[in-house]
């Protein structure tokens, strides 16, 4: 019951909000509700070595799987955490805005689909689960699509990510084929060149969602939609989601493919944080360090400690999502995210400030702050690798950048000129203050969790906290006395510019796709009017021949006689009242078909949701009240 109610509890508060379109902030408290106590239920029953699971009836021998093991638990009770605390913000953050109940519908229709991808126990539901959550994320990311620039920000996320996604669809269907079962922890076994195309492939799908270079650009672009949906998309949720599907399929992964993900992350970790360093808006400067901070994370993937990656995942969700909340404060106060628009914004709210410079901190991996216990996991596991010489300079090099970064930001948001005091926002402050207090405090759970999860990570000497308490504080110096422009040099111009290339993914992915659908949509119309041009050359030829037909028959009436006009008659009958009548009846049906259909294509996005939330709820409903555990 449990298990159903992590997906249904968000799913039917969406439900209720797009249909009644009231109370939308109640609802959606009481749907994240919901799912964070189911959530909490099946960590709880994990830890103690429970492990819940549903098998639903589906494809002959591939039926539909949600699992709830200690490591998918662990991660449903982390989104369903974050999402509540972001919503209990957002309660704030978007009192005002008219399209409420769109947001909150949205929002929830995109952790229902969260929840279900960390929850899948089978390739099929994991699929059908990330096009889920990359069609929410698109939704949410154009929220505000009457804004110059939203709608080619979310476009440009979609098609990033979609291009990807070609990764993971033929990668699970490597490990189907030679499984023989859609099982994850059945293909998870998979040895071999299987093995090592397969993970390949899955690193293809990671780098979309993950924002990894050189498919980084999308997330920087990506803040155009309010601050929640940056809080939940950037910290536990769809960018998430690549370093997600390493994790859960690392038992998998031979040498080469690690190597390959870890080169990937490392190159990724050092790009992204000069781009973050570069920056001059605070939030495209955390998305930055969003991807850079994935980077870390494939490097633990790649060093051969997932446990590791898992960490500070979940330190970095506590860490980013406050950031990003903090972030939107300061907005809502300067009505713009710009760095010098935000000079001294900080000294105007302390109490936020104080906030925000925590998780900065806790980022950076100062003791004795989550993201410590973390980061000094993947620092020990790149420098026990066999790639040592590759992947611990790009861990050390990304955590310096760390640093740097974040000690920029908090020069700039503590000087400048202080703006008058501003009233504090009750449920902005508390949603962000709980995550500051996860931020500060969640690695002291981390020794517990690995004993749960069985894989307990060697406690390293103090040549690695070492390592990593220096590269933190001289990133911060650096950041904190030291101009971005003096910093790198000539890197600011490629920096600023994302290092892109001949145009970047975007001359190599954007501009080819919208051209080719520009293309389709032309010859679709082109082929539209060849449709009807011939049906009224068919309509003008046919009358013109029965013109002459009818002629012929009376002539040939005189001839014959009186027999001959009674068939004459009978064919101009069968004329008029059958193929006539046939064609201008199909013409009116399909004209009444049309006008029926354009009542569902409105236009209207309140009622498309309302009608894909009905319609998702329902299936789902159906699947999950009768189901038989396994």
């Amino acid at each position: 019951m449990m298990l159903a109610l992590t997906l249904l509890g968000p799913l039917l508060a969406a439900l209720a909000i797009l249909s009644l379109r009231r109370a939308p902030e109640t609802l959606a408290l009481i749907g994240a509700a919901l799912g964070f106590v189911a959530a909490l239920g099946l960590f709880v029953a994990a830890s103690d070595g429970v492990t819940v699971g549903i098998a639903l009836p589906f494809l002959p021998d591939f039926p539909i799987r949600l699992i709830a093991s200690p490591l998918t638990a662990t991660l449903s009770l982390l989104v369903a955490t974050v999402a509540a605390m972001v919503l209990i913000y957002a309660t704030g953050y978007m009192r005002k805005d008219p399209e409420r109940a769109r947001f909150y519908g949205t929002m929830l229709l995109f952790v229902t689909a969260m929840q279900a991808l960390v929850l899948s126990g089978d390739w099929i539901t994991l699929l059908a689960a990330w096009e889920m959550i990359g069609f929410a994320s698109y939704l949410l990311i154009g929220f505000w699509h009457g804004r110059a620039g939203v709608v080619g920000a979310a476009t440009r996320a979609f098609l990033y990510t979609r291009t990807a996604d070609l990764g993971l669809y033929t990668g699970a269907f490597v490990l189907i084929g030679v499984a023989g079962t859609s099982e994850i922890s059945v293909t998870n076994a998979t040895t071999g060149t299987p093995a090592l195309i397969a993970g390949l492939l899955l690193l293809i799908a990671a780098m979309g969602k993950s924002a990894q270079v050189p498919l980084q650009d999308w997330l920087m672009r990506a803040m155009a939609g309010p601050t929640p949906v940056s809080a939940l998309l950037h910290s536990a949720t769809l960018v998430a989601a690549g370093a997600i599907l390493l994790i859960r399929t690392a038992p998998m992964l031979p040498g080469g493919a690690l190597l390959a993900i870890g080169i990937v992350g490392g190159i990724t970790a050092v790009v992204t944080g000069l781009i973050a360093l570069a920056e001059r808006d605070l939030k495209r400067l955390l998305a930055a360090s969003t991807a850079s901070q994935y980077g870390l994370m494939l490097v633990a993937i790649g060093a051969g400690a997932p446990v590791a990656a898992l960490l500070h995942l979940i330190a970095h969700a506590a860490i980013k999502s406050s950031l990003f909340l903090g972030a939107g404060v300061f907005q809502h106060d300067r009505e713009g995210t710009g760095l010098d628009t935000l000079a001294g914004a900080g000294r105007a709210r302390p109490g936020v400030f104080a906030g925000f410079a925590i998780t900065a901190l806790a980022l950076v991996g100062l003791p004795p702050m989550a993201a410590f216990f973390s980061k000094d996991a993947i620092i020990a596991a790149a420098l026990g690798s066999t790639a040592a010489p590759w992947l611990l300079p790009l861990a050390l090099a990304g955590s310096v950048l760390t640093g740097a970064y974040m000690g920029r930001a908090l020069n700039v948001l503590w000087a400048g000129e202080v703006g008058p005091p501003q009233k504090p926002v009750p449920f902005m402050t508390f949603g962000m203050g709980v995550l500051v207090a996860l931020a500060a405090g969640l690695g002291f759970g981390f020794g517990a969790l690995e004993h749960m999860l069985g894989a307990e990570i060697e406690k390293p000497g103090w040549i690695v906290p070492a390592m990593g308490l220096a590269v933190g504080l001289s990133g911060l110096a650096l950041g904190w006395f030291i101009a971005p422009a003096r910093l790198l040099g000539p890197l600011l111009a490629p920096a600023r510019n994302g290092f892109a290339v001949a145009g970047g993914m975007d001359g190599l992915i954007l501009r080819p796709v919208l051209s080719i659908a520009s293309a389709c949509e032309a010859f679709e119309k082109r082929l539209l009017a060849a449709q009807i041009g011939l049906i009224r050359g068919f309509g003008l030829g046919t009358a013109h021949l029965v013109d002459r037909a009818d002629g012929a028959l009376f002539a040939f009436s005189l001839w014959i006689g009186q027999q001959s006009l009674r068939l004459g008659r009978a064919t101009g009958f069968t004329d008029t009242n059958g193929i006539d009548a046939a064609i201008f009846g199909l013409v009116r049906r399909m004209v009444a078909a049309g006008a029926q259909a354009r009542r569902l294509q409105s236009g209207f996005i309140h009622r498309e949701l309302a009608l894909t939330a009905i319609g998702t709820a329902l299936i789902m409903a159906m699947l999950l009240i009768a189901p038989y555990y396994f």
